[in-house]
């Protein structure tokens, strides 16, 4: 490594650790590189933006962006939570059980975690905490709920690792469906134990099946979107890019047409708030870009592999060091940071040693989500704190259980590649 590779990422790790965004540290650290190296101009590294960038894959970015939109504000949060309270509100420990169950139903319309927290924590936590829960862990169900909004299809992040690791995004969609099942399980047979041992309350007036069939009728039509959107991929009608803008239409339709909670004037706000989002994600992908192609300039990921291929002597020990390595990295940098920085690095080094893109990217992303509720820095984590307004530390001792079964979860996706694969290759 030559001495502009190694002041570019030195520069990346000093402005992330003063607080820098993302966007700007790789902007500053690119900036070094093209001051030290004379052999790099800036005429190059604007092509490769724009190379970059020409993807007809990104245009489902600001779609999905807006159908997630839409959707969350649209009145069907509370159609969810109704119909996750028939389904297992019964059971002991109920309330939490409904928390998790809303937030992977709600998860599988945003595609966004913040989002998932927000809209459910802000119906749930004040009910479970009515109902008897101590707050702090009220918060952590709320944000360990969450973190399933970027594994379930549609998954915006999903669709950025896909573009920069050159992974089919329709493949990823597809294989974050059973895992994502899998965890919102098992974070419920955590969530029943935890009941049973603490006698949490639990609502007795028991399962009615007409209670159940009222509130799968007003919740069907937000239940419906993943299937449209996954079921028209493999069915051939419309690609990944296209279904981010049927979900859009599909959006529109639900909450103008059907639940009608939306207004003209709304939905322009939407859509500004959506347009904002897409800038600031997309200026995050041209820097990363940007940093993406020096890395591969400067045989980064080469030294990297090399690393790894001394250190490990397998692919077992290769995907142990992953899940090591991501959750370490999941306390202290942030969904687009890892996902941007890591993901091309990582990538390449996976394929090297067998591993299957989609496979490997599964277990890269579910692994991020994971991350947003570790202490000190997850996302949802914050966003469950501010709920709450409950100190951090108190809901990070409530979290930790939780993170432990994704943990034990994450290991199994890493060592049954089927789980993230068996379905795309079944509806192939």
């Amino acid at each position: 490594m030559d001495l502009a590779s190694i002041m570019m990422l030195i520069v990346l790790v000093v402005l992330m650790v003063i607080g820098m965004p993302v966007t700007w540290a790789l902007g500053g650290a690119v900036i070094t590189a093209l001051i030290i190296d004379p052999n790099l101009s800036l005429p190059l590294i604007t092509q490769k933006i724009f190379s970059g960038c020409d993807n007809f894959s990104m245009l489902a970015l600001p779609a999905f962006f807006l159908a997630g939109d839409l959707m969350a504000k649209g009145g069907l949060s509370r159609r969810l939570v109704n119909f996750a309270d028939t389904l297992v509100g019964w059971i002991s420990g109920g309330i939490s059980l409904v928390s998790i169950t809303a937030c992977t139903f709600f998860a599988a319309i945003s595609g966004s975690s913040v989002a998932t927290t927000a809209a459910i924590g802000g119906l749930m936590y004040p009910e479970m905490v009515k109902r008897g829960y101590p707050k702090p862990y009220s918060a952590a169900v709320q944000a360990i709920g969450g973190t399933l909004g970027i594994v379930i299809p549609p998954s915006t992040v999903f669709v950025i690792y896909g573009n920069i690791t050159n992974t089919s995004v329709a493949q990823l969609l597809m294989a974050g469906v059973v895992p994502s099942i899998i965890c919102g399980i098992a974070l419920c047979v955590w969530a029943y134990i935890k009941a049973k041992k603490d006698n949490f309350p639990k609502d007795e007036r028991g399962f009615s099946f007409m209670r159940f069939l009222k509130s799968f009728k007003s919740a069907v039509w937000a239940l419906l979107m993943p299937l449209v959107i996954l079921g028209g991929i493999y069915a051939g009608i419309f690609t990944p890019t296209e279904s981010a803008v049927v979900a859009v239409f599909y959006g529109l339709l639900v909450c103008l047409g059907i639940y009608r909670e939306l207004t003209g004037k709304s939905t322009y706000e939407i859509i500004k708030q959506s347009s904002v989002t897409t800038a600031n994600i997309m200026f995050l992908v041209v820097t990363a870009q940007m940093f993406g192609y020096l890395l591969t300039y400067y045989r980064i990921p080469v030294y990297v592999t090399e690393a790894f291929v001394a250190i490990a002597s397998s692919p077992e020990i290769f995907m142990l060091l992953i899940v090591i390595l991501l959750t370490i990295c999941g306390m202290f940098l942030e969904v687009g940071a890892t996902n941007l920085i890591l993901g091309p690095i990582l990538a390449p080094i996976a394929l090297h040693f067998g591993i299957d893109p989609v496979h490997f990217g599964l277990v890269f992303v579910f692994l991020l989500a994971m991350g947003q509720a570790t202490p000190p820095f997850g996302t949802t984590l914050f966003v469950a704190c501010g709920i709450s307004r409950e100190p951090v530390y108190k809901v990070s001792r409530m979290v930790l259980p939780f993170v432990i079964v994704e943990i034990i979860c994450a290991l199994l996706f890493a060592y049954v590649p089927v789980l993230s694969t068996g379905l795309g290759a079944l509806m192939k």
